[in-house]
């Protein structure tokens, strides 16, 4: 029979006895082959392409859009798509009722839809994030009283919410990014709290209370880092009801001001036009439509690549 070596006693009563050391949040396996699987659907890579659109004409609105928005010229009011005036000036989907180009303030529009989008993701993320964390890691009286507040706040419809809140603090860019942030955290709260509640008993965690850490590191530097796919997907769903919910808000006169081209505002002003002017609602309705199923799209692609139980589908 051959003999086996083993390791000195003293050294296997070292191992045994050493404490077990925080595990540092480990990148997400995945990440390396993001862009990968991504080229391989079809769907995933058309909706980036359109999101890819709808950020360039935001970001390059002045120099993309061929006129000004703002401009009023009422000698040629409600023309229809490639009137051409006078001065050889070409309205690609005509003017609306105060002789405005349509196709540049849809471009403006994007700028509005995704800032506000954006701005009231990063809000409510922050406190739904917090309110998470400290509600799944602390548990008691903390975990009753945030619980019951989100309880409280999805008794309320949040676009009846959202449009009493501008009702009475009247309209504007950012009391609308305010009111969206204000009202969108608790999808966040609720999922970061499930997610706290799964983990927060598993060897890492415990390890690093073990060694004395302090509770805010153990939950930025070891809870955080683990459950950030959930809160990416949240996010890209939470930008497209932003954009909707805008766009809506807009529409009723209780977002933003009239005279700041959006396409909530844009519908609004076409819609006593719409049995002879059609063409000053719909671009506006594509453009909305368009944008928020492209990032649902990617959302949804998104949510199925993060899942580890669908890593040989996606």
């Amino acid at each position: 029979m051959t003999q086996l070596d083993y390791p000195p006693q003293d050294k296997v009563a070292a191992v045994a006895e050493a404490p077990a050391a925080p595990q540092a949040a480990v990148e997400h396996p995945r990440v390396s082959q993001l862009l990968p699987r991504l080229f391989r659907s079809k769907a995933a890579m058309l909706s980036l392409f359109v999101i890819f659109l709808v950020v360039v004409a935001a970001l390059a609105a002045p120099w993309v859009a061929p006129n000004d928005p703002s401009v009023i010229r009422l000698i040629q009011r409600l023309k229809p798509p490639l009137y051409t005036n006078r001065a050889g000036i070409t309205y690609l989907l005509g003017t609306d009722a105060l002789g405005r180009d349509v196709f540049s303030r849809i471009i403006y529009g994007a700028r509005v839809s995704l800032v506000v989008g954006l701005s009231a993701v990063v809000i409510s993320g922050a406190i739904g994030l917090l309110v998470g964390l400290l509600s799944g890691y602390f548990g008691g009286l903390v975990d009753e009283v945030f619980m019951r507040i989100c309880d409280i706040q999805l008794s309320f419809p949040t676009i009846l919410l959202a449009l009493t809140i501008m009702a009475v603090l009247g309209s504007g860019l950012d009391k609308l990014i305010l009111v969206l942030g204000l009202t969108g955290w608790v999808q966040y709260g609720r999922i970061v709290r499930s997610q706290v509640l799964s983990i927060k008993n598993d060897e890492f965690v415990l390890a690093a209370r073990a060694t004395g850490e302090r509770q805010w590191r153990i939950l930025f530097q070891h809870i955080l880092p683990n459950i950030w796919s959930p809160i990416i997907v949240i996010a890209s769903f939470t930008v497209a009801s932003n954009i909707v919910a805008e766009a809506s808000l807009s529409f009723l006169g209780v977002g933003v001001p009239p005279s700041v081209p959006s396409w909530g505002t844009i519908l609004s002003d076409g819609r006593q036009y719409i049995g002879v002017a059609d063409w000053l609602t719909i671009p506006a309705g594509i453009a909305i439509s368009l944008t928020v199923l492209s990032i649902n799209v990617l959302g949804d692609w998104l949510r199925d690549y993060l899942d580890p139980r669908l890593k040989n589908i996606v």
